[in-house]
């Protein structure tokens, strides 16, 4: 996607942007689940890059996994700077996917956020790596205590919405979004076009 699309979207609230794909027939597109860590922020748009997890097993979810091939450190240092981070967690409430050490790692790499429908750990020091973090929880307790990691840019389900890697991401203090990399959404043209004509609808309502 240009340059000029990603300046568009910065100015586009993910509540719009839903009515938006709304109209070309897509409903599954803000995620259930991930909410700010911190609301006030600024909106982020960026490309997916997407991380799978699956559920616990006990003989692959282990603190030496950690340091396997196949490991979100691994991922982290596969990971381009701009893109938003989006994991598929299952939504699993009490392993915190990420902490301090892994987001200071991202923020190190320009990583623009990281998206999640499963929880975070260290909330404090996460917080103080700075990098803008949208999921649906916080707890103490390691991925490895119920999830197993498997992958990256892979294909993934977050929040009730299907994501591919490259798939447009979007966040505010509504949420996120995902806008089908080959919509016409992600082109600058069409998108100024249909926010200009959304406006102008707005303000005679």
């Amino acid at each position: 996607m240009s340059a000029a699309s990603f300046d568009i979207l910065r100015k586009v609230t993910t509540a719009t942007i839903t009515t938006m794909l709304l109209k070309k027939g897509i409903r599954r597109c803000w995620m259930n689940g991930p909410k700010p860590l911190v609301l006030g922020g600024e909106r982020i748009v960026g490309p997916a890059f997407t991380l799978r997890f699956v559920p616990v097993r006990e003989d692959l979810a282990t603190p030496e996994s950690w340091a396997s091939p196949i490991s979100t450190r691994a991922a982290i240092e596969d990971m381009p700077e701009g893109i938003v981070a989006v994991a598929d967690a299952m939504a699993v409430p009490s392993a915190g996917i990420f902490g301090d050490i892994l987001c200071a790692r991202m923020k190190k790499r320009n990583v623009a956020a990281l998206v999640t429908d499963g929880v975070m750990r260290d909330r404090a020091g996460v917080l103080a790596s700075a990098l803008p973090v949208w999921c649906a929880g916080v707890a103490a307790p390691a991925s490895v205590n119920g999830l197993t990691f498997v992958g990256w840019q892979q294909p993934i389900g977050c929040g009730g919405c299907a994501v591919f890697p490259g798939d447009v991401i979007v966040v505010d203090d509504d949420g996120a979004v995902v806008i089908p990399q080959n919509s016409s959404l992600t082109k600058a043209p069409n998108m100024s076009c249909m926010k200009v004509g959304f406006l102008a609808r707005s303000r005679k309502a």
